[in-house]
């Protein structure tokens, strides 16, 4: 078989290392890949919200099936315009993907089906919204309608922090459209869950939870990131949480898309609070988290293509998913600087024999000439797969520690809340 997919991240190099273990798999096209995803895949310089470029790809190649792994082309109808090709496609539609592309949209729907979250306003006018925070409670949760690369949902502790949030989104559109509208939450306090699930519009089969490391720098300090590492399974997801999350969010969530008309086929990522009064949904992702994808995909037993085709067909509760009862541990190594500004092009090293439980995922590097250099924020996912999330957790920094390029940094505590939290349940 001949694959294609969309997108040029550590996310989308894990897929793609998943889905090589087909042994029918003969062609990945990455569009538009990194420098070290080109070591697994044809990488094909095409962006991945240039639709009409990706589809002229597809009708002059022979593609067997595609993967659709960035929200970008997912909002802008990628998966649309490939079925409308005759492609088969892993991936919501476009009004599918408006569970994640449209804050306002999924506040709105889970309201109307009673799905548990928090508590909000919407606003289209930036004064509205700076009268409404002089008397709304604090901490209040201050995010961006549309899509702002993980970065538009703002944590105001004080009034002016408030103030600011919306000033930052809706009058100086520091993400730009994405920000013509906003929706203020109140504060949620628990631990958090993400976990990932397939589905196919019918059928749920959610994959080991994880718990990702959003802020920049050690004791969850400094500004959020797109995520700084993530571990698997979190421990805070209980066998009893993940049955009451099955009844009252996931299996809720896709009956209600279903119900408006827009149902859900791909992967739906549900974040979670777990709050003293139950689950709440922070946020849903219309396809696989990054940097959880890296951390999760790993202890899946089950053949990765398999379970797509089985999504795209109609046809999950056909495929039992199975998982490694193991745990892993991805750290990430960014650029200097990141999540603000950093410099591009240092070289990067790494060894050329690591443990067989490390897997390196590429997010932002490319090649000039047969040296790999930096060319983004979040540059590799350092990620390892052991019995014990201690042990991950060990394997992973002492496999980062091997590693090199200028200004390198990454957190030093992933995986300790975890870690503390499995002593304490």
């Amino acid at each position: 078989m001949n694959l294609m997919v969309i997108g040029g991240g550590g996310r989308e190099h894990a897929i793609i290392r998943a889905l090589r273990k087909n042994p029918q798999v003969q062609t990945i096209w990455c569009l538009p890949g990194n420098g070290g995803i080109a070591r697994d895949a044809q990488c094909v310089p095409i962006g991945a919200k240039d639709i009409p470029a990706i589809t002229a790809f597809a009708r002059e190649h022979p593609v067997d099936f595609a993967v659709v792994a960035q929200d970008d082309p997912l909002a802008l109808g990628c998966v649309d315009a490939l079925h409308a090709l005759g492609v088969a496609c892993f991936g919501p539609e476009a009004k599918a993907a408006r569970i994640e592309s449209s804050k306002v949209f999924a506040k709105t729907l889970m309201a109307k089906y009673r799905i548990p979250t928090a508590r909000c306003e919407i606003f289209s006018d930036a004064q509205a919204a700076l009268a409404y925070l002089e008397t709304a409670p604090l901490p209040a949760v201050v995010k961006a309608d549309g899509l702002a690369l993980g970065k538009g949902v703002l944590i105001a502790r004080t009034r002016d922090e408030a103030r600011q949030a919306v000033r930052t989104l809706m009058q100086e559109r520091k993400f730009g459209d994405a920000g013509s509208r906003v929706v203020i939450e109140e504060f949620l306090t628990g631990p958090e869950v993400s976990v990932l699930a397939f589905t196919d519009g019918k059928t749920v089969r959610p994959m080991v939870s994880s718990m990702d490391h959003k802020c920049a720098f050690d004791g969850d300090e400094g500004p959020n990131t797109g995520g700084m590492g993530a571990v698997a399974p979190n421990p805070y997801y209980t066998p009893a949480v993940a049955e009451q999350c099955m009844q009252t969010i996931f299996l809720p969530t896709v009956r209600a898309m279903a119900a408006e008309g827009c149902p859900f086929r791909g992967c739906l990522y549900f974040g979670l609070m777990l709050t003293p009064d139950g689950p709440k949904v922070i946020e849903y992702n219309c396809r696989f988290g990054d940097p959880e994808t890296q951390a999760v995909l790993p202890l899946l037993k089950t053949d990765l293509l398999t379970v797509m085709q089985a999504v795209e067909r109609g046809e999950l509760d056909s495929v039992p998913v199975e998982w490694d009862a193991g745990a892993s541990a991805c750290v990430v190594l960014a650029s200097g600087g990141y999540p603000g500004a950093y410099e591009k092009d240092k070289p990067i090293a790494i060894p050329a024999e690591l443990p067989e439980n490390i897997t390196v995922y590429h997010a932002g590097d490319r090649l000039a000439g047969d040296t790999l250099v930096t060319a983004g924020g979040r540059v590799l996912g350092v990620t390892a797969v052991a019995p014990t999330l201690r042990r991950a957790v060990e394997d992973a920094y002492a496999a980062v520690d091997r590693i090199r390029f200028d200004g390198a940094f990454c957190r030093r505590d992933i995986g300790r809340r975890a870690l503390a939290a499995g002593k304490e349940l």
